[in-house]
């Protein structure tokens, strides 16, 4: 019992020393394996070392706390943060790019007019003219078709991302032509049958991609005019509507040049990784401390397992129970309790011992408590203690069934035990034991004080009274093999037994006379068992288990019996 206390002491909930222990963590703590109780130290320093090692994930836990709060907020607070400040640092940049481009291109188309429109002007000496070869006359400007394709060529010069051409597949005679990839002529076929449709098409790599776009160049009056009467038209049938080419217009956008510009973003996720990636091999860590914790205790539990195992054998199985589940605690106190108490002593033990040698009685002596624990146990007493060949057991604590259910529960055992060592006479006989054990019992139903007795280091459970003491004087004048009852349990039990009363005894301690009650017969479910009829003598040895024998051998017994009484009735007549 005080070594059942120093375990569940020293096994605790690890939250109970540290508030921040994972759950369901238990420590062994150290004064678990004193020197006094435990001779390994090993299991010292196991203890000590699950201890720390507890601490110090405590410790770890409680510096995480913090930090995890932090992330989670920096995290959901972070995202929409970084998207917002590189959504706007990209807007930025496209809107540079475009100012830069739109720039360029009203140079291109400042320095065009000044060069090709207002220079030629002011070199001619007459009116100007606008046609389209106006290189080739003095004082010359371009049309408007030539002015477009002559800005085209300017404005795609640059090395940028904007390009702008105006190409047909019907140019006048003598200009160069122009060369039409295949959206081109997609393009101009389509807008040719629906100039009013958005001619599109998206491509490039995962570096960059390329955005084309064509727009149908209509003829008006003045170009139809034009168009219809010029020598070097290839066509003279033109009419208003018309799509005589298209004006297309290509943006090209790298990819990659934008790629910092989620600078802000590339950092959060870059954050993200660094503390996933921490969180991992912290969790990693814990969980490898964890997992040898987890042997540790298993190894632990063995132990105990093995220890409580051992523990087991000194006490009756429901004070055990009932220290390890948690009902009774171990500490010196006691209680007053009606309880049914059983004495047994074993008939000329001393006589016995003195014809055996020690291991022989060793071993029958065993086999006895074993056998009388048994159906002691069968039958729900507490088994209090072995006193040499005596046994001390009782009824109604710490388990009970009531005052006179327990009574009948004893008065059962009592008399299983005795038919029990019948069976067993026969047994130790064959294997020549001259003087098997005859037993002699007493029970008797009272108020004791039942609990735990002793010192703080050392304490047993048992009972102390007058009504103890009584049990025991019941035995001492039960016959071999018989039961005796004081009155109190004889009024509970009189419907299971025929009993009769002996000469009324006094003993100290009790004021009164006590009359005991022989057990003589059974009655009831008792008597209908079969029974065990033994009887031994200078040349007799009889033993019958009616329980044990078939039909088969119930005959054969009564034909070895008939045999037997029609010897003693021989011998028996006189000569």
């Amino acid at each position: 019992m005080l070594a059942r206390d120093r375990l569940r002491e020293q096994v605790v909930p690890a939250a109970l020393l540290d508030a921040t222990a994972p759950a369901g963590m238990y420590l062994l703590l150290p004064s678990f394996s004193t020197p006094e109780r435990l001779s390994s130290g090993f299991r010292q320093g196991q203890g000590i070392s699950m201890f720390k090692t507890g601490q110090r994930i405590g410790r770890e836990q409680r510096a995480l706390g913090p930090l995890l709060a932090a992330a989670v907020v920096l995290g959901l607070l972070g995202l929409p943060m970084a998207a917002w400040l590189d959504l706007r640092a990209l807007s930025e940049r496209m809107l540079r790019t475009q100012a830069s481009e739109i720039s360029r291109i009203i140079d291109d188309m400042r320095g065009f007019y000044g060069s090709d429109v207002v220079g030629r002007i002011l070199q001619g000496s007459g009116q100007a003219a606008a046609v389209h070869n106006y290189r080739d006359v003095a004082g010359a400007i371009p049309i408007p078709a030539t002015l477009s394709i002559e800005l085209g060529k300017r404005i795609s010069a640059h090395d940028g991302s904007v390009k702008y051409r105006f190409v047909s597949d019907l140019p006048f005679r003598g200009r160069e032509p122009h060369n039409l990839d295949a959206f081109e002529q997609n393009a101009l076929a389509a807008l040719r049958s629906e100039p009013k449709q958005s001619v599109v098409e998206v491509s490039g790599s995962w570096l960059d991609r390329h955005v084309r776009t064509a727009a149908p160049v209509v003829m008006g009056q003045v170009c139809v005019n034009c168009h219809n009467s010029h020598p070097d038209s290839l066509k003279q049938d033109w009419k208003v509507g018309d799509v005589r080419g298209i004006q297309e217009i290509s943006v090209v956008q790298p990819i990659a040049a934008n790629v910092f510009s989620f600078k802000f973003l590339l950092a959060y996720f870059a954050l993200a990784a660094a503390a996933g990636i921490t969180f991992i091999v912290l969790q990693r860590r814990q969980a490898a401390l964890i997992r040898g914790m987890n042997r540790e205790l298993g190894e632990t539990n063995e132990f105990l397992a093995e220890i409580s195992m051992k523990i087991a054998k000194y006490l009756s199985p429901q004070i055990y129970k009932s220290i390890f589940s948690g009902q009774k605690d171990v500490v010196i106190a006691t209680e007053r309790k009606k309880l049914t108490i059983f004495f047994s002593d074993i008939k000329d033990f001393t006589a016995i011992s003195e014809r055996l040698q020690p291991e022989d009685l060793t071993a029958l002596l065993n086999e006895y408590f074993t056998e009388m624990s048994n159906i002691a146990l069968k039958h729900g007493a507490t088994v209090d203690k072995f006193i040499g060949d005596a046994i001390l057991a009782f009824f109604g604590d710490p388990e009970t069934k009531g005052v006179e259910e327990d009574a009948r529960a004893c008065l059962r055992m009592a008399v299983e035990m005795q038919r029990r060592l019948e069976q067993l006479d026969s047994q130790w006989r064959q294997r020549g034991i001259e003087q098997p054990f005859r037993a002699r019992m007493g029970i008797n139903t009272g108020y004791c004080n039942v609990g735990n007795f002793g010192s703080d280091d050392r304490m047993d459970y048992t009972i102390i009274g007058a009504e103890a003491n009584l049990a025991a004087r019941l035995q001492s004048i039960a016959e071999p093999g018989g039961i005796c009852l004081s009155y109190e349990t004889y009024a509970v039990v009189r419907d299971m037994v025929r009993a009769s009363p002996l000469q009324p005894i006094s003993m100290k301690g009790i004021s009164r006379e006590v009359v005991p009650y022989s057990v003589e017969g059974l009655l009831g479910e008792l008597a209908q068992r079969p029974q065990v009829i033994s009887e031994h003598g200078k040349g007799l040895d009889l033993f019958l288990d009616l329980e044990a024998m078939d039909e088969r051998s119930i005959e054969r017994a009564k034909k070895r019996l008939a045999e037997a009484l029609l010897a003693l009735s021989v011998r028996a007549k006189p000569t």
